[in-house]
């Protein structure tokens, strides 16, 4: 996918500019999905390739990491040919590259870093190590509009539901986070026991729209508490006993229905109000929504909606950069970069960290 509209020049220009013109390789595999692309400093994503495994995982119900890990070897060189042929660049046109180093799959993470770090030692030029998470907070910035720092930040995926507060690139507070499963998890759970398979997401949210408003009620955990804080393992625990109640073995469509719509619902209002508490607690007018579940068109409605009573902003990443991708990884190496101009690494030596915070890698 080429993306050379100026939608996403002066985005990257004007909050990330470096001192000179910079082009950085992305590589992307810290889970299911492979993603490469090229990022030019001055004129924004020259290309970008991904290859999902969900095909793959279907049958498993959930990411293989092992499955995993073997199929990344297999996708990321061609899709790096795939991407520099798409850009019109050689591998010597490259001026860095930035791997997911963290957190994620071990194995998975090790195919994308040990590839990126033996083209930088080949081609003698830096490598930076990013975090997955800061690649998904900065994504939004690829929007039209983008967003202006500082914001807060309602990053919610398969692995993280997380608020936190962004004062700059590397500089993050986080606010509030999920005790147990994460938005996405508890997505593809429930998914599992609705009997739609895997990916969860996508076919919960469609199922829901033939749903009947009011014929069930779940809960919204930690609601009414007062943090920032998430819970979603007791709502999906109150849908496997809505579907016992009403007959697992016998589920009718209509059913099947009426409790995806009230699950989405549910997750959206806790979503929601955890994220304007957010806002109205900071003082900060401007919201930014990352991560694969931000693709969720019910989320969309309603964050839209309640940050514009409060003269407030909301901003999404375009879809095709809301699930994991390397365009991300890019856009975060280069920010890294201008916060500290690395080195090149004649070294062999590199690492992953599958458990990685955030706080300690800008530390």
């Amino acid at each position: 996918m080429i993306l050379t509209d100026s939608v996403f020049r002066p985005q990257v220009t004007r909050s990330l500019s470096y001192t000179c013109l910079m082009l950085v390789l992305g590589i992307e595999t810290s889970c299911d999905e492979t993603g490469l692309a090229l990022l030019d400093s001055d004129t924004g994503v020259l290309a970008q390739h991904l290859h999902s495994q969900v095909d793959m995982h279907v049958a498993y119900g959930g990411v293989v990491p092992e499955l995993a890990s073997r199929d990344h070897i297999r996708r990321v060189l061609p899709l790096l040919d795939k991407v520099l042929r798409d850009a019109a660049r050689q591998l010597s046109d490259i001026d860095a590259i930035a791997v997911t180093a963290g957190p994620g799959l071990a194995g998975a993470l090790l195919v994308g870093a040990s590839i990126g770090h033996a083209l930088g030692y080949a081609l003698d030029r830096p490598v930076i190590d990013v975090h997955h998470l800061e690649g998904h907070l900065l994504s939004p910035m690829l929007s039209r509009p983008a967003p202006e720092f500082p914001f807060i930040a309602l990053l919610v995926s398969g692995g993280h539901t997380q608020l936190m507060r962004v004062a700059e690139c590397g500089v993050y507070e986080l606010l509030g986070e999920t005790l147990d499963d994460a938005a996405g998890e508890a997505f593809d759970k429930t998914a599992q026991l609705l009997g739609l398979g895997y990916p969860g997401g996508p076919a919960i949210s469609r199922l829901a729209e033939f749903g009947s408003p009011g014929e069930l009620k779940l809960p919204r955990p930690m609601l009414a508490q007062d943090n920032l804080d998430f819970s979603f393992s007791g709502l999906k625990t109150a849908v496997s006993v809505a579907v016992r109640r009403l007959g697992a073995s016998n589920l009718c469509e209509q059913s099947r229905a009426d409790i995806a719509l009230e699950f989405v619902t549910a997750m959206v209002d806790v979503l929601a109000a955890k994220a304007i508490r957010a806002l109205e607690r900071t003082g900060s007018k401007t919201l930014v929504v990352a991560g694969g579940v931000g693709a969720n068109q019910q989320l969309r409605t309603r964050l839209t909606s309640e940050v514009a009573r409060r003269d407030a902003r909301v901003f999404f990443p375009p879809l095709e950069l809301c699930t994991d991708n390397g365009v991300m990884i890019a856009l975060a190496g280069l920010a890294k970069m201008k916060r500290a101009s690395p080195q090149n690494v004649n070294g062999l030596g590199f690492s992953v960290r599958p458990r990685w915070s955030l706080a300690d890698s800008t530390a």
